[in-house]
C-alpha cells in the first residue's frame, strides 16, 4: 500500500526514523485497530493512532458525551455533550487526519457480539473502565487470535501490558493470558468507580499515549514488546515499575485443563 505525496509529508518524522521508515509507515496505513472505549484512555490513544496514520480505526462505545467527561476525555468538545462518543470520536479523527477510515460501533461489548466485532481488526486496544468488559475482550482476543493491548487507571495509578496468549514463547510454553494476571474479578464494591474515586485527567493522557505507542510498536515491530511484562505507573511519585508475569497452568483459557 503506497503513500501519497501528502501522506509522505504528513508522516515525514516517522519516515526518517530508522526503526519505522517508509515500510513501517506503510504497515501502519495497512493496519486495522479496534479501540474499546472512547473515554479517558481511548481519547488520547485514538488521537495518536490517527495522527500516526493507522489506516482503519474502529471505535466501540455505547456511551454519550457528558460534561464531566471533558476533564480528561480530550477527544470530545463541549458542543459534543449529549452526543454518542463514537460519533464525536469519528468527527475529531476526521479533522485530525482525513486519511484514516473510522468505523463506529455504538454498542456495549458483550459475549454475544464481541467476536463478530473484533474479527475484522488486526489488533485490539482495550481502554474500558470495568473488569467485566476486560474479561470479555481478553477472552475473545484469545479465541480470535488477536493481539491485545490492555490498560487501566485508578485515581493516581495505572497499568499497561500486551497479550498474545494464542502463541508460545521461544521455549514452547504458552504465553500468559489476562486471567494469568487477574484470575478473578474483584468482589463487587471493592474497586470504586471513577465517579466515586475520581481520576487525574493528565494521567489518562499519559497512559492513553502509551497504549498508542505499544500498538504502533506491535504493528511496526520495533523495540521490546510488553508480552509477559506489566508496566505500573504511580503518578504521585512519578515512578514507573515493570514486573514480569508468566503463564498460569491453571488459567481457564490455555491452561492444562
Amino acid at each position: 500500500m503506497s503513500l501519497s505525496p501528502s501522506e509522505i509529508e504528513r508522516y515525514a518524522r516517522h519516515i526518517v526514523l530508522r526503526n519505522v521508515g517508509g515500510p513501517g509507515q506503510q504497515k501502519l496505513k495497512s493496519a486495522r485497530v479496534l479501540m474499546v472505549g472512547a473515554g479517558g484512555l481511548g481519547s488520547p490513544a485514538l488521537q495518536y493512532l490517527a495522527a500516526a496514520g493507522i489506516g482503519t480505526l474502529g471505535v466501540v462505545d455505547d456511551d454519550l458525551v457528558s460534561l464531566s467527561n471533558l476533564q480528561r476525555q480530550v477527544l470530545h468538545a463541549t458542543e459534543e455533550v449529549g452526543r454518542p462518543k463514537v460519533e464525536s470520536a469519528a468527527r475529531s479523527i476526521a479533522r485530525l487526519n482525513p486519511h484514516v477510515e473510522v468505523r463506529a460501533h455504538q454498542k456495549r461489548l458483550d459475549a454475544g457480539n464481541v467476536a463478530e466485532i473484533i474479527r475484522d481488526y488486526d489488533i485490539v486496544a482495550d481502554g474500558s473502565d470495568n473488569f467485566e468488559t476486560r474479561y470479555i475482550v481478553s477472552d475473545a482476543c484469545y479465541f480470535e487470535r488477536k493481539p491485545l493491548i490492555t490498560a487501566a487507571v485508578g485515581a493516581f495509578d495505572a497499568s499497561l501490558t500486551s497479550l498474545r496468549p494464542f502463541e508460545q514463547d521461544a521455549l514452547g510454553k504458552p504465553r500468559p493470558t489476562y486471567r494469568c494476571l487477574f484470575p478473578e474479578s474483584p468482589p463487587a464494591g471493592t474497586v470504586p468507580a471513577c465517579a466515586e474515586a475520581g481520576v487525574l485527567g493528565a494521567l489518562t493522557g499519559i497512559v492513553g499515549a502509551m497504549i498508542a505507542l505499544e500498538v504502533i510498536r506491535e504493528i511496526v515491530g520495533f523495540g521490546e514488546s510488553l508480552l509477559g511484562r506489566l508496566v505500573l505507573f504511580d503518578a504521585l511519585s512519578m515512578r514507573f515499575e515493570t514486573v514480569e508475569y508468566e503463564w498460569d497452568p491453571a488459567n481457564p483459557l490455555n491452561g492444562r485443563r
